[in-house]
């Protein structure tokens, strides 16, 4: 149940691009300061009923180094990384923390790395490969370097962020409210430094700036820190490559994009992963179902 619930920030984030393309030309680190307001105040209105919730926000210097350092730093690299390489080059690189957490989790204590989740997390990237190159080739050159450079250390941070989040499972998600309000404030501070504002124009704008607040930059990180903290982190980290293929679909539906046979391609291959990546949970569930087994009462 917990994967599942991780999963579901794996959906939200498949709104990112969509919501992003609709919200118009605010600035990245504009948007990113709106948005985490937003996310935080789903936190906050949540305590409304909850009001001991907030005593969670008394955390270990550590934990509040990991989570303001996971959800602000792994923004403020991406966005570097775009503003220093070509955007598919970084892209991809940044979307290699998926693999960073299945082979990073073979670290973590009571956890085993096994074939079939390195297999399916690399059937997963090569979808994603299809999705962000649109079947074209890459060229790296080095004199985007910096950003390629940026880009990797990106998705370190977010992958480092997942598996050592896993470490202080018994810190409650409220936290994570705080974490949002933090990225919410030094996002605004990166904006007033490197940035001129731009406002939404129009209702369709706001709109969905506020959609982007409540789901992929909102709900998202609370879903997903429970996922990562109770969840198979493996299955979790191979089934994160189905955000842009996701992202992808909803952009089909919307009418931004038209299908192609890529795209079924890349279907096929990022399901395949996911599967074969759970391939224990899925038997072991299957398993528990048959009548006479020990956990079928």
């Amino acid at each position: 149940m917990a994967t599942f619930v991780g999963f579901l920030a794996v959906i939200m984030w498949a709104m990112l691009a969509l919501f992003t393309d609709v919200s118009g030309k605010v600035p990245p680190f504009q948007l990113t300061a709106m948005t985490f307001a937003i996310g935080a105040c789903l936190g906050l209105v949540s305590w409304l009923w909850r009001p001991g919730a907030a005593r969670h926000l008394r955390q270990p210097l550590k934990v509040w180094t990991l989570g303001v350092v996971g959800l602000f730093g792994y923004h403020f690299l991406y966005f570097t990384a775009l503003r220093n390489a070509p955007a598919i080059d970084a892209s991809l690189i940044a979307y290699l923390w998926p693999l960073f957490i299945v082979v990073g989790s073979a670290l973590m204590p009571g956890e085993r790395l096994r074939w079939f989740h390195i297999v399916g997390t690399l059937l997963g990237l090569s979808g994603t490969v299809l999705i962000i190159t649109k079947g074209g080739g890459l060229g790296f050159d080095p004199q985007y370097s910096f950003g390629y450079a940026m880009a990797g250390l990106c998705a370190l941070t977010w992958a480092a962020y997942s598996l050592l989040s896993r470490r202080f499972a018994e810190v409650p998600t409220d936290a994570v409210t705080g974490f949002c309000i933090a990225t919410s404030i030094l996002s605004l501070i990166s904006h007033l430094f490197l940035e001129q504002t731009i406002w939404p124009e129009g209702l369709v704008q706001w709109l969905a700036v506020l959609g982007l607040g409540f789901f992929p930059v909102g709900a998202a990180f609370y879903v997903w820190d429970y996922g990562v903290k109770r969840g198979n982190i493996q299955v979790l980290g191979a089934s994160s490559y189905a955000a842009p293929l996701l992202s992808t679909l909803v952009l089909i539906i919307a009418g931004v994009t038209e299908p192609t046979t890529r795209v079924l391609l890349a279907c096929a291959l990022i399901t395949s992963g996911a599967v074969l990546a759970a391939k224990d949970m899925l038997l072991k569930k299957n398993q528990g179902s048959q009548p006479g087994s020990a956990n079928s009462n």
